[in-house]
């Protein structure tokens, strides 16, 4: 990419958004952050009890990340976050008008399989059929990219980097 753009990685729960994001960060030399810490407590308790978000509890979530990306403009970054729906892109868009999206997509069994082995995380994997439910992937008129997730995360890293770099008006210095 010719300027340090920022890269939101979106995605379903368990496409690897927080494993990806840091390795693609890397790769960029650009910072990375969290989507899932710009959540306030609510909001993890909310689905740690397996109660999807409404898009009142995703507001100020998907604010908080808009003003990071906001303040990463001209200088980069990467920031993981589901970005579900075109109405969520177009507020963080509405932030930080420069951001590019790397949607990480999958097949429904390996993401649930992915899940299903991860520890720690406060999403359950009851919560996956809602979020394919309410999944609006990429549109053509969105700046963005989707990358498959089957194989490894360098490789998955690789393929995204790739394919920001073809996006139109970019050119490949990383």
């Amino acid at each position: 990419m010719n300027s340090p753009h920022v890269v939101v990685v979106m995605g379903v729960a368990g496409t690897g958004k927080t494993t990806i994001g840091p390795l693609l960060a890397a790769r960029l030399g650009v910072p990375y952050a969290e989507g899932d810490d710009f959540h306030p407590q609510a909001n993890i308790a909310k689905m740690s009890a397996g109660t999807p978000l409404d898009d009142t509890d995703r507001w100020p979530w998907l604010d908080a990340i808009g003003a990071w990306a906001d303040g990463r403009a001209g200088l980069g970054g990467v920031v993981s976050c589901s970005a579900l729906k075109r109405s969520y892109r177009d507020r963080l868009r509405a932030a930080a008008p420069g951001v590019v999206f790397v949607h990480l997509t999958g097949d429904r069994a390996l993401v649930e399989d992915r899940m299903s082995h991860r520890q720690g995380h406060f999403m359950p994997t009851a919560l996956l059929d809602s979020q394919f439910a309410t999944l609006q992937p990429l549109q053509s008129d969105e700046a963005g990219v989707a990358v498959d997730v089957a194989g490894g995360p360098e490789e998955i890293t690789e393929r995204a980097v790739k394919a920001l770099n073809d996006l139109p008006g970019t050119d490949s210095p990383q």
